[in-house]
């Protein structure tokens, strides 16, 4: 990278986990360009992961040494009641979370690791190394039944990230932010850094139109699949000219349903960028990964949450009140008329370049991993 700080010896031999959240391809998505960063700092990378953010990773950066970290293996309901198919699912979680602990220690050892970035794992803490918790989300949205227990699920949240040395937040930390009441307006943990938004797509000027629509599917199942599903008969409907990027890394599928729709299970960043800057309007779920990606690129989209996931309707929900972007329900989705609304709505304007927050963030951590360690956690 242009203007990279050129390391010492010692730092350039610091080995940094990553690992992000299997919950979906967003918390992997939004890793890229930090572990990029991190690349272009002279760090050597190792990645854990699990499931489709192994998958993710694995074409991503095929040099690097990734291991399997198994995830909470959280199931999901046709019904869309995520919050209370979570809640039901505690005990799991837990265990989930204790045995990553134990799984951290010897990976630390095994290989020699001198910090660790943790998106949204809650047991990626240790005393022995530098460890760093990636949330963009410090007040967990509730349910309007559940409200009552926010303030507690808050204060519980703050004590986790309390166990870590930093929490950093990829987005800015004053009133122009894309993480709205997720992680401003109250009081944050003192150990909070604003990073800057993250997004994996590079942008580019004067991109030729190539498509009317380009969605791009991800999330948990079996709601992907089931927006997959409807989204696909709503392109074949009204014939424009459209593809659909399932969000399936798994999987190598190219497929051409019609003169007009084309359909591919995953593309890189790359790619997946340069056909959203090509793209007319973008149909996405409100995931705040794909938030940033929008913010990035500054491409008007349609945005439909995943059924019962608090946190995207909520953001969805500022998005529109701001006029930035048409939203609409999966249940009832009309794509025809969608895309009407979304002409009046122009999404972000391109975001400023954030390179200089990340930049600084990187070569903190190097730094602490050359330090004594702090006191230790809990």
């Amino acid at each position: 990278m242009e203007g990279a700080k050129v390391l010492s010896n010692a730092e350039s031999k610091r080995r940094i986990l990553v690992a992000p959240l299997d919950w979906g391809l967003g918390h992997a998505t939004r890793c890229i360009p930090l572990i990029v960063e991190l690349l272009n700092r002279g760090v050597d990378v190792t990645l854990a992961a699990d499931g489709r953010p192994y998958d993710l990773l694995k074409r991503e950066f095929p040099s690097l040494h990734i291991v399997r970290l198994p995830g909470y293996d959280i199931t999901y309901s046709q019904s869309g009641e995520l919050v209370f198919s979570m809640l039901r699912q505690i005990p799991r979680i837990v265990g989930g979370v204790i045995t990553e602990h134990r799984v951290l220690q010897k990976l630390i050892g095994e290989f020699d690791i001198h910090a660790v970035i943790s998106d949204n794992r809650f047991g990626l803490f240790s005393r022995r190394v530098p460890c760093i918790y990636l949330t963009h989300q410090i007040a967990i949205r509730m349910p309007r039944s559940l409200d009552w227990i926010s303030s507690f699920v808050l204060m519980m949240h703050k004590s986790l990230i309390r166990r870590y040395d930093e929490c950093w937040i990829p987005d800015f930390a004053g009133e122009e932010n894309l993480s709205g009441g997720l992680s401003h307006g109250f009081p944050l943990p003192t150990n909070t850094r604003f990073i800057g938004p993250l997004s994996r797509l590079t942008t580019s000027t004067g991109s030729t139109a190539q498509y009317d629509v380009v969605a791009v599917l991800s999330g948990p199942e079996p709601q992907r699949t089931i927006f997959e599903d409807v989204i696909i008969e709503e392109l074949k409907r009204i014939r424009c000219k459209s593809l659909v990027v399932r969000g399936v890394p798994e999987r190598h599928q190219h497929m051409k349903l019609s003169d007009t729709l084309t359909v591919i299970s995953f593309l890189e960043a790359e790619p997946l960028g340069k056909a959203m800057q090509s793209a007319s309007l973008i149909v996405a779920r409100p995931g705040y990964s794909t938030i940033m990606d929008l913010a990035a690129i500054g491409k008007p989209a349609i945005l439909v949450p995943t059924p019962g996931q608090t946190e995207q309707e909520y953001l969805a929900g500022e998005l529109k009140r701001k006029g930035l972007f048409c939203v609409r329900q999966q249940h009832k989705f009309d794509l025809a008329e969608a895309m009407a609304e979304a002409k009046r709505a122009n999404g972000f304007a391109k975001s400023a370049s954030t390179a200089n927050l990340l930049t600084e963030s990187i070569e903190h951590l190097i730094a602490m991993t050359n330090n004594e360690r702090p006191n230790a956690r809990l």
